[in-house]
């Protein structure tokens, strides 16, 4: 069952409830959804898992529907405005107060407003240091400002805990921008069909109608379900799926995908998929759970924290105490001072709470330009693209063939030959087979055909009409040992035999797709280093279409096995297997098993195909090679903005460090180096979520 963690807005809470729900028998394999604030459990397991998580976190709690948050909200903005005048009266008069017989004004001014907003910072510290949680920024925050009070430094003291609730109150924000642009994606589910029945229509839920029934689509309304338009003509908009705004032409036996919205046409849609297996709810489940996979980069500042924050505690204690035992005329005061200033500086909040954030914003803006990628750790591969590698047939050319040349041979004339070849192909769902059909252009009877074979890779043999009918490749033709003279004819050639005699051959042609060879460029442009082409094509088709595209190489008339086998191949020999990654590209149909194979699988023109939503690490919903180019890129970004925060967290960290080691640096500059830092980090990483604005508003209409 789904429920929802109401409360859940810290990245790195989500990370430390995952882990301890794994250690209950039955929950090994859960994952925490911090994009969607969700979790899948067993509904016997709600209990258990609600103990641990308000162990873990008080204020989080499984719903089974997100209810709204706003109440809560406003008291949190409340309490940072109260405490936060409170911290200015007592900063300010800070002096008078103090040197008056009135002193013990500032105590209440400052540690009102220090346990406004550092009173579920203290209560998460303890709970943690009960149940053996030490070193985590709660902690940090508590310990070093226990400590300046203890010094008297009560205005540094609440100045740390209202700075550091106002890095999370920032932190909560962008956090819910990020899932609002979720939530504007998940906006395409339609809330219910129009359902035809006894000559009217009612309004259900999508999820109670069947396959086979009948539902009405009016103007403007989202389509709820995948379908065929039985009657009706109408221009739909398909960018809720595929990022492009280009409204696509709709009429009776067209096929209609749930989540787009109705021109002003009005569409009567035959069901052919429940609501469970449609378009959007594949997308959408696919979006909701990419969040579960992470990045390598992510895992290792996850790791990275848990070995740090002990690390600076102890570093701290012994700067401390050290420097007063062994150095004349150290006070221990001071020292006391400089290790709470380490101890402030030192907390990972910017690390732990942007880096995933800005891998959320890239698969969130990735997703809003019909680019699909199923998680961080793809989204990190896609960034380390060295070798492209593209299937032709309908990821490069458009897999619309059509008959362009009927050549008989041996006293056959051309209807006799394109009517075998027709009827040989009338079983096969190959884009060739439906060009000869539609060139033949006649009714083939269903029992003109008999004995009916695929062989792969070659071609069809079968019955027509009581005729044995070989049509294929130029390998069917040698397989078989037909006598033929036109082995070296360019293009795509089907070759038929009648009756184990030649009877001539049909040239098929295909055409590139309009943005095939900018595509191509935009990659060599982002420094792809290869971009190759595999295909079960004759080579002087592959050759020309390569030729065109200006491709680095291709490798023609391969076996799907053969296809596998070479990507594996050009794999080993990439410069550096640990950095560098081998993307396939297909069109999703055909290709699952190089798809899965390769380092990265691409399958384009995803909209409706179930192989291509299942087999790829990323989807291109809309069939166009130049997204593919546009992937990579926001992937460089994502990865780019993610090692800006690395570097600024470490280096402001490094260097203020190194300050308050030497005295140098106060509490003041301590705060700055942590929260600072981590706002910073966060509206940096927020950056990423306005990739798909800013690409969707100069993308080329194609």
């Amino acid at each position: 069952m789904r429920y929802t963690l109401d409360g859940l807005d810290c990245a790195n809470c989500a990370v430390k409830i995952e882990r301890e729900l794994q250690k209950i028998p039955g929950l090994e394999k859960v994952k925490v959804n911090f994009a969607t604030k969700s979790i899948d459990l067993p509904a016997d397991q709600q209990a258990a898992a609600q103990e641990v998580i308000s162990r873990l976190e008080p204020g989080v709690k499984l719903i089974e529907e997100e209810e709204a948050e706003e109440s809560a909200e406003k008291a949190d903005h409340r309490r940072l405005w109260v405490s936060g005048l409170l911290f200015l009266i007592g900063f300010i008069f800070n002096e008078e107060l103090h040197q008056t017989p009135y002193s013990w004004l500032e105590y209440v001014v400052l540690l009102t407003s220090y346990f406004l907003v550092g009173w579920p910072v203290l209560t998460r510290a303890v709970r943690n240091l009960v149940h053996g949680e030490l070193f985590d920024e709660n902690f940090l925050m508590t310990l070093a400002t226990a400590g300046a009070i203890a010094i008297h430094q009560l205005p540094e003291a609440a100045g740390v805990m209202l700075f550091y609730a106002v890095g999370e109150y920032f932190q909560e924000r962008a956090v819910d921008r990020s899932r609002r642009s979720i939530k504007v994606l998940l906006d395409i589910q339609p809330d219910y069909a129009n359902l035809q029945e006894n000559g009217g229509t009612r309004k259900v839920r999508p999820q109670d109608v069947a396959v086979g029934q009948t539902i009405v689509v009016k103007p403007g309304e989202r389509v709820p379900l995948d379908g065929e338009v039985l009657s009706g003509e109408s221009f739909v908009d398909t960018s809720a799926l595929t990022g492009e705004s280009v409204p696509r032409k709709v009429e009776a036996g067209d096929g209609i995908l749930a989540g787009m919205v109705n021109g002003a046409g009005l569409l009567s849609v035959k069901v052919t998929k429940p609501y469970g297996e449609s378009s959007v709810a594949r997308i959408l489940n696919l979006v909701e759970k990419a969040s579960e996979r992470k990045a390598p980069t992510e895992q290792y500042i996850t790791v990275f924290a848990r070995y740090y924050t002990p690390l600076v505690v102890s570093a701290a204690f012994l700067l401390a105490v050290l420097p007063p035992l062994f150095l004349p005329g150290a006070a221990f005061k001071d020292w006391l001072y400089r290790a709470l200033v380490l101890l402030v500086i030192s907390c990972p909040c910017a690390l732990v709470v942007s880096i995933p954030l800005g891998y959320f914003g890239g698969i969130g803006g990735a997703s809003r330009q019909g680019i699909l990628i199923k998680g961080a750790n793809f989204l990190e591969a896609l960034a380390d693209a060295h070798t492209v590698v593209f299937d032709k047939t309908g990821t490069l050319t458009k897999g619309v063939f059509r008959v362009v040349e009927v050549a008989p041979r041996n006293g056959f004339s051309q209807e006799e030959l394109l009517a075998a070849a027709a009827g040989a192909e009338v079983y096969s769902n190959h884009p060739i087979a439906h060009s000869l059909r539609e060139a033949y252009g006649q009714e083939i009877p269903a029992g003109l055909v008999e004995s009916y074979q695929e062989i792969p890779a070659h071609g069809i043999s079968a019955v027509v009409a009581g005729k044995q009918v070989l049509a294929g490749n130029d390998r069917l033709m040698h397989r078989e040992e037909i006598d033929h003279e036109d082995c070296d004819v360019q293009g795509t050639i089907v070759y038929v035999a009648i009756d184990r005699k030649y009877a001539g051959y049909i040239v098929i042609a295909d055409e590139l797709k309009a943005d095939a060879k900018a595509g191509v460029e935009h990659l060599k442009a982002l420094g792809v280093q290869r971009v190759l082409m595999l295909t079960g094509d004759d080579t002087s088709v592959a050759a020309r279409v390569a030729g065109q595209l200006e491709m680095d190489g291709f490798y023609a008339e391969l076996l799907p096995e053969d296809k596998v086998a070479r990507v594996e191949e050009l794999m080993a020999a990439l410069p550096n297997r640990r950095r560098q990654k081998l993307v396939f590209v297909g069109d999703g149909v055909n290709d699952a098993p190089v798809i899965t194979r390769a380092d990265l699988g691409v399958a384009m023109g995803g909209l409706g195909s179930d192989a291509a939503i299942e087999a790829a690490d990323v989807v291109l919903m809309e069939g166009a090679p130049s997204k593919l180019a546009q992937a990579i890129e926001l992937a460089r970004r994502t990865k780019g903005i993610i090692r800006q925060n690395i570097g600024l967290a470490l280096g402001v960290k490094a260097f203020f460090l190194l300050l308050g080691t030497f005295g140098v640096a106060t509490i003041w500059e301590a705060v700055f180096a942590d929260v600072g830092v981590t706002v910073l980090a966060v509206f940096n990483a927020a950056r990423t979520l306005a990739s798909g604005r800013e690409r969707k508003r100069c993308a080329p209409a194609i």
